[in-house]
C-alpha cells in the first residue's frame, strides 16, 4: 500500500465522467433523460423475437462509433468496445487531461464486461456452421475478448500502467471503480480509467435470460416493463452502454489543477457462495458487501445520504436487497434516499454498477438525486425511501452504489462529496 508523507492512505479523487446509455450517447443526454423521468426501453427490432418471452431491450441510439473510431477498428470491433471507447474519451475529456504531458507507464485502464462479445459469438457461429471456417472473421477473437475494451483504451491512449478488465457479472461495474481504486492507493498508478461496459441484446442473451425467467413479460408496454421495488414488479430489462470514470490520486489532480468531482472513499467484494444465479436468502454476502465498504472509507452509516441501488426490478432481488440495506444501516436506512436507475436504462449488466456511480455523481455536481420511475404501488417488504418518479432535490455529501451479479458476487462502494 501506497502512502502520503504524512503516513495516511493516498486518496483517491474523481475528475472526469463519461456515459453511453439507451437515454443518450453522452451523459449530458443521459441525465437530461434521468431528470425528465424518461425509460429507454422499446420493441426488440434488430432480430426477430417471435416466441420469446420479452421482447422489449433499453438499446443505444444514435451513437456512431466513428466519432471516436477510425473506420477500419469500427468495423472489425464490437458495440461493447464502442461504447467503452466512447465513454472513456468523454471521461478524458471531462477530465481535462492533457495526455502529451502525463507519464504513460503512470496511467492505467479497469473497465470490465458482464458479458463481452456475445454478438460477435452468435453472428460468427452462424457463419462457420452456414459458409465454413474460411468465411470466418480473423478478427473474431480480438472483437469478443472481455478484455479488448480496457486494452483498446489502452492502445488508444497510449495508457502503459496496470490494465485490466475485472469480471464479476453484474457487479463489474462496482468493482471496476474499486479495483481502480486499489491501484492508484497501492502506488501502481496516478490516473486509471475504470467502469464497465455492455452490448448484449442478442438472440441468445435474451432468450437465454427469458427462459431464466428474469425478463419482464410486460413487453406490450415497454417503458412500464421494469418497475424496481414496486409491488407489481415481475421482472428486469436486459440495457447496454458504458460508464466510465476518471480516477486520481490526490495529489497528481492537484498538481494539475484539475476540478475534482467526488472522492472514492471505501470498496468492498464478498462472495455469497451459495448458488449460480440465486442471492443467499440472508443477503449476508451483500451486507458484509455494505459493511465492509463502509468501515473503508472510515464513514459512519448515518453520514451516507444515498444509496444507489442495484435494485434490478425482479421479484427476489429488490426485498433482499431492502433487507440487506436495513440490516447494514439501522434505523439510519430510514433516513437513506434510494433510487435504482435501470428503471430508465434497463440493466445494462456489466455496466450498471459503474453508470450508477457516474449518475450519483453528476447528482453530486447538481445536487439532484435520479429517481425511480414506475413505482407506483408501494410492496410492504420494500418499505424504504425509493425516491419514487420525480428527481429530488438534495446535497449528496456521501453515497454508496451496490452491484450484485450471479454467482453471488457483491461490490459496494462509498463515494463522497469533494471536500480538501
Amino acid at each position: 500500500m501506497s502512502f502520503n508523507g504524512n503516513g495516511s492512505r493516498r486518496r483517491v479523487v474523481v475528475t472526469g465522467l463519461g456515459a453511453v446509455t439507451a437515454l443518450g450517447k453522452n451523459l449530458e443526454l443521459t441525465w437530461t433523460g434521468m431528470m425528465n423521468g424518461e425509460c429507454g426501453v422499446e420493441p426488440i427490432t434488430h432480430f426477430d423475437t417471435t416466441d420469446f418471452p420479452c421482447t422489449v431491450a433499453a438499446a443505444v441510439k444514435d451513437f456512431d462509433p466513428l466519432d471516436y473510431l477510425d473506420k477500419r477498428d469500427a468495423r472489425r470491433m464490437s458495440p461493447f468496445l464502442h461504447f467503452a471507447v466512447g465513454a472513456a474519451q468523454q471521461a478524458i475529456q471531462d477530465a481535462g487531461l492533457d495526455l502529451s504531458q502525463e507519464d504513460p507507464t503512470r496511467m492505467g485502464v479497469e473497465i470490465g464486461s458482464g458479458i463481452g462479445g456475445s454478438d460477435v459469438v452468435e453472428e460468427q457461429r452462424m457463419i462457420l456452421q452456414e459458409k465454413g471456417v474460411r468465411k470466418v472473421n480473423p478478427a473474431t477473437v480480438p472483437a469478443l475478448l472481455v478484455s479488448m475494451p480496457a486494452c483498446f483504451v489502452a492502445i488508444t491512449n497510449n495508457f502503459r500502467g496496470p490494465v485490466n478488465a475485472s469480471v464479476s457479472a453484474c457487479a463489474t461495474g462496482v468493482a471496476g471503480i474499486g479495483e481502480g481504486m486499489r491501484r492508484i492507493v497501492w502506488g501502481d498508478a496516478d490516473v486509471m480509467l475504470v467502469g464497465g461496459t455492455d452490448a448484449a441484446i442478442t438472440p441468445l442473451v435474451i432468450g437465454a435470460f427469458g427462459r431464466l425467467t428474469a425478463l419482464s413479460n410486460r413487453s406490450a408496454t415497454p417503458k412500464k416493463a421494469i418497475t424496481p421495488f414496486d409491488a407489481s414488479r415481475d421482472g428486469t430489462v436486459i440495457g447496454e452502454g458504458a460508464g466510465v470514470l476518471v480516477l486520481e490520486s490526490l495529489e497528481h489532480a492537484q498538481a494539475r489543477g484539475a476540478k475534482i468531482l467526488a472522492e472514492v472513499k471505501g470498496y468492498s467484494l464478498t462472495s455469497d457462495a451459495y448458488h449460480i444465479s440465486s442471492p443467499r436468502e440472508d443477503g449476508s454476502g451483500a451486507i458484509r458487501a455494505m459493511s465492509n465498504a463502509l468501515k473503508d472509507s472510515g464513514l459512519k452509516a448515518d453520514q451516507i445520504t444515498y444509496l444507489a441501488a442495484h435494485g434490478t426490478g425482479t421479484p427476489i432481488n429488490d426485498p433482499l436487497e431492502t433487507q440487506a440495506i436495513k440490516a447494514t444501516f439501522g434505523e439510519a436506512a430510514y433516513d437513506l434516499a434510494i433510487s435504482s436507475i435501470k428503471s430508465m436504462i434497463g440493466h445494462t449488466l456489466g455496466a450498471a454498477g459503474a453508470l450508477s456511480a457516474v449518475a450519483t455523481i453528476k447528482g453530486m455536481q447538481e445536487g439532484y438525486i435520479p429517481p425511480t420511475i414506475n413505482l407506483e404501488t408501494p410492496d410492504p417488504d420494500c418499505d424504504l425511501d425509493y425516491v419514487p418518479n420525480e428527481p429530488r432535490r438534495a446535497e449528496i455529501k456521501a453515497a454508496m452504489v451496490n452491484g450484485f451479479g450471479f454467482g453471488g458476487q457483491n461490490a459496494s462502494v462509498v463515494l463522497k462529496s469533494w471536500e480538501n
